[in-house]
This record gives structure tokens, sequence and C-alpha cells, in this order.
């Protein structure tokens, strides 16, 4: 494993870092900087900038119009666009869905789907998680019944990330109820305007809608809209959730947090605290041996192995870390961080703050938000059974 990046890896990176530099917008990095509300218009602008680059699939191989970069360009890309303070890509449309439909989907599902979702016009969310089957994926009982040319979808999804945005969904509905419960699901592309679906917000322990719940009643289907073949969606979705693992890892935005955490604790007058900048070391070392095993992922890949078996490992070690910066933070803010004031989340709040620590306003909505972390995506205590199993053994 060659830690060292290349020359021509390292002009990639200058290369990327000038076009950020000039493409992105000031206030949405002055909002990424400072962990403010990013609004569906925000997420978006920065989506179509990138689309029109051919940048938004950057995972994408030439063939379907990406870039065709290797798996370190797609590092150092990512790694640049979170230290300018890009906001992340809205994973669900280039990152997750885009890979299934290119790898398993028809050639008239090619054409229809992925320029919308390459050029960034079309938002894309996830039906995954059911009332009672989040980590335990494989119980969901969100039921597909073909009739003619048409499946009428019936049930129920929950903790659909920026749901309220969707124009399409692509969900795992159960086709099936013989053998193994794996074996009765399929994959399928749903618009979100069909006649029968609802999305109801879900506000969360920092007061935002983040999440939703969304419904399914008698909603029509076309049969052309089936990834695949039926009751072979599980198999997809493994494929799937292999890429959001490591979209979770976010060791580049780990890395510019880490830089944040740091300036709060200069700014606050704790940084000379010797006790603190321990816990921050630790902290950075964690980040450093996170940054190693991407490192190690794409070193695999790039010789062609298969990296995908310790994708847990790092939703693990990630989600752990951004837990553990947004409570740093709280600590070097002290009784400043801990009043909850949802509307310091907004750009521009000229709202009053104890001491006039403005700053530290945010940081209370951040840390209640990261609770969540160990539990999206498979949480935690599942993901260190199938690390027992599968890479243990």
């Amino acid at each position: 494993m060659d830690l060292a990046f290349t020359p021509e890896e390292q002009q990639f990176r200058e290369q990327v870092r000038a076009w950020v530099r000039e493409n992105l917008p000031q206030d949405i990095s002055t909002k990424v900087h400072n962990s403010l509300h990013l609004s569906r218009d925000d997420m978006q602008r920065w989506a179509k900038i990138l689309g029109q680059k051919g940048w938004l699939g950057y995972g994408w191989p030439k063939a379907f119009g990406g870039p065709g970069w290797t798996a370190v360009q797609k590092h150092l890309f990512e790694e640049e666009c979170a230290l300018a303070g890009a906001p992340r890509i809205v994973p669900f449309g280039p990152v997750m869905v885009a890979p299934v439909i290119m790898a398993f989907g028809s050639p008239e599902q090619h054409r229809r789907f992925l320029p919308g979702i390459a050029s960034g016009e079309v938002w894309w969310s996830q039906g995954y998680s059911e009332p009672g089957s989040g980590s335990d994926l494989a119980s969901l009982k969100t039921r597909a019944e073909r009739k003619g040319d048409k499946y009428i979808v019936n049930g129920q999804k929950t903790w659909t990330t920026l749901g309220q945005y969707g124009e399409w969904i692509f969900c795992l509905v159960r086709t099936s109820t013989e053998g193994k419960p794996q074996t009765g699901i399929s994959f399928l592309l749903i618009d979100m305007k069909s006649p029968g679906i609802s999305v109801r917000p879900i506000t969360m322990l920092d007061g935002g809608h983040e999440v939703n719940e969304v419904f399914f009643d008698n909603v029509e289907v076309p049969a052309e809209n089936l990834v695949g073949e039926e009751n072979k969606g599980w198999t997809y979705a493994k494929h799937l959730l292999s890429h959001e693992r490591t979209n979770i890892a976010d060791v580049n935005r780990a890395k510019r947090e880490l830089e944040r955490l740091k300036r709060i604790a200069r700014s606050e007058g704790v940084y000379d605290d010797l006790r603190f900048r321990d816990e921050i070391a630790k902290l950075e070392v964690d980040v450093v041996a996170l940054e190693m095993l991407v490192l190690r992922v794409l070193s695999a890949e790039k010789s062609g192995k298969n990296p995908l078996d310790i994708a847990g490992l790092l939703k693990i070690k990630g989600s752990e870390i951004q837990q553990r910066y947004a409570e740093l933070m709280m600590l070097a803010g002290g009784p400043y961080s801990l009043p909850f004031i949802r509307e310091a989340m907004e750009a521009g709040w000229q709202g009053d703050f104890p001491g006039g620590a403005a700053g530290l306003a945010p940081l209370a909505a951040t840390y209640l938000n990261m609770r969540k972390t160990t539990i999206y995506g498979g949480s935690n205590e599942v993901q260190r059974n199938i690390v027992a199993q599968t890479v243990l053994g």
C-alpha cells in the first residue's frame, strides 16, 4: 500500500482545488463552514454547478457520461470539495441509485433516468427503512402486487432523508412472501407525484425537518420501472448499501470539522489547556486512522481487489468520529454552547446570545443532530456483527 500520491494525482488535486475555489458560491461555503442550515436551493444550486461541469456523477465511468476517474481521483475530489466548504453531494441520485441503474437497469432506464441525475435537475429520495425494518431491512412489509403492466404499491417508508424535496424515490418492496425474506424483495423506481403518495414530516431532536414518513396508498407504478429482475432486489440493495456506508465514513468532512474545532478552542481560550488538547489530539489520531482505512480501500480498488468487506468498519468509525467532534465543540464552547436556538442555524441570524458568542449558537443543534449517525445506514451494533462474521471469520 503506497500512501504517497503520484505527481499526476497531485496535479489533479490542484486542478480540482482551483476549480472549486472559483465556482463554489461564497454564501454556501460560509454556511457549511459554520454549520448553518442549507436550503434546498443551496444544495441543488451546487449540484447543478457540478452537473454543468460533468462532475456531479464524479464516480461514474465514461461510458455513462462520467469523468471516469480512478478511486484516488474520486477521493481527492471529495477532499477538496469538503475542505473548501462545499455541501455534501446529496447521494441518493448520483452516488446510490445511479450505480444500481447502471449495473442492473435496462438500456431504456439508462436513457430515461441517468441524464436527470447527472445534471442535478431531478431530486431522488431513498425508500428503504420502515417502522420495525431499519437495520433488519429484510423484514420490510411495503407490498407491490403485479397487476398487468403495473405494480400496486401499499405500505410505509420512514426516516426518508430530505424526502420533502423528492421527485423520484427508489424503493425496496415485497413482491413475494415465499422462501427467505430476502428472496421476495424487488427494486422499484417510483414517481413521487403519483396519486396515493403522501409525505409527512418528522421533526428531529434539533428542531429541523430533515427526515420524513412516506405513505403509499394503492400507488400505481409502471412495471417498466422495475430494476432488474423481480425478487432480486436484495442483491441490488447490497450493491447500493456498500456505496452508502463508504459515503457515511465522510473522512473529508471530519478533517474540515477538526480544523473548525481547533478554531473554536482557540477563540474560547481552551486550546492551551493540555487536557483539552489531548482530546483534540486523540480525535486527530482517529481521523488519520480513518483516512488510512479509506486509503486502504482505495489501494485495494486500484489493484483490482474487492474493497467492500470493510465498508462496515468505515461506517462505524466515521460515525463515531462525527459524534466526537460535535461533542468536543460543545465542551470548547462551555456554557455558551448549551442554549438551543434553532433560529441560530439560519444565515444572517441577529438574535441575542449569552456573552456575545453568537458563533457558538449552532453547536447545540449540531450536537443533537449527530446523535443519529451511529443508527442510520445500519446501526453500529449490527455493523459490528457483520464485521465479525465477514472480516474476522
